[in-house]
This record gives structure tokens, sequence and C-alpha cells, in this order.
């Protein structure tokens, strides 16, 4: 460096000068506001928000316990609806019972009635009123069956 410029620096060192203490306190409690000012704009903000969460905590768990209930009181009314329903196929069964005895009956009466038809026909020696001339005969009609020598 050069001698003028090398004095130009010392010439500014002598002229700067100690640091006033009341000045360095009044900087820093300006930047600490500053700060806390730029802090709390973004802490109230984060307080709504953390505010919002704890109520919709709440009334999450409040529907929650709501949902829980309502479950309960599902499965007790799905319970009765499945014993009506077990109640119902039960009788349907009992139902298909009975069609399938009626069936059997019905089959039945069919061959009583092909079997009153061959004595009314006068097959293996029978005879009936209608053919000694009295009443008719046939299924639903009263029909007496007597032997031939009587």
């Amino acid at each position: 460096m050069t001698a003028s410029a090398s004095s130009a620096t010392q010439a500014e060192q002598a002229h700067q000068r100690p640091p006033d203490p009341q000045r360095t306190a009044e900087a820093r409690a300006a930047f600490t506001a500053h700060l806390t000012s730029i802090g709390n704009t973004h802490v109230s903000a984060l307080e709504g928000r953390v505010s919002d969460i704890h109520r919709n905590s709440a009334a999450v768990a409040k529907q929650d316990d709501d949902v829980s209930r309502q479950t309960r009181k599902l499965a007790a009314v799905s319970g009765k609806h499945r014993k009506v329903a077990d109640d119902a196929a039960e009788k349907l069964k009992e139902l298909g019972d009975i069609q399938n005895w009626a069936e059997v009956l019905e089959r039945d009466l069919l061959v009583l009635e092909e079997t009153m038809q061959m004595g009314e026909a006068g097959e293996d020696g029978w005879e009936t009123e209608e053919e000694g001339g009295v009443g008719g005969g046939g299924l639903g009609r009263e029909t007496v069956v007597q032997g031939r020598g009587q």
C-alpha cells in the first residue's frame, strides 16, 4: 500500500469513536422489539390454528362417540332383523314341508280315486249302488260298495 492510502485508513480510524453504550442499548432494544413483533405475528397466526385444532379434536371425539353409539344400536337392530329373517326362513321351510305333505296326500287320494273307479266299473266282483240303480259314485260323492251276493 502506499503512504497516502495508509494514512487515509488511519485517519478514518481516528474519526471513529468508541461505541456509545446507551446507543448500543437502544439499538439492541429496537432490534429485539422488531424480532418480538415478527415473532408475535407468526405466533398469533399459529395460536389461531392451534385453537382450531383443539376445537376440531373435541368435535371429532364427540362424533366418534356418536358413531360408536349408533354402531351399537345398529348391531342390536341387525340382530333383531336376523332373528326375524331366521324365523321367516323356518316358517318357509315348514310351509315347504306342508306342501310336500299335501302332494303326498294328493297322490294317495288319486290312487284311492282310481281304486274307487275300478270298483265302480264292477271289476273283481264288486258292485256299486250306481250299478244297482241307486245314487251315483265318484270322488266327492258318497259311494256305498257292496259285495255281489247281498
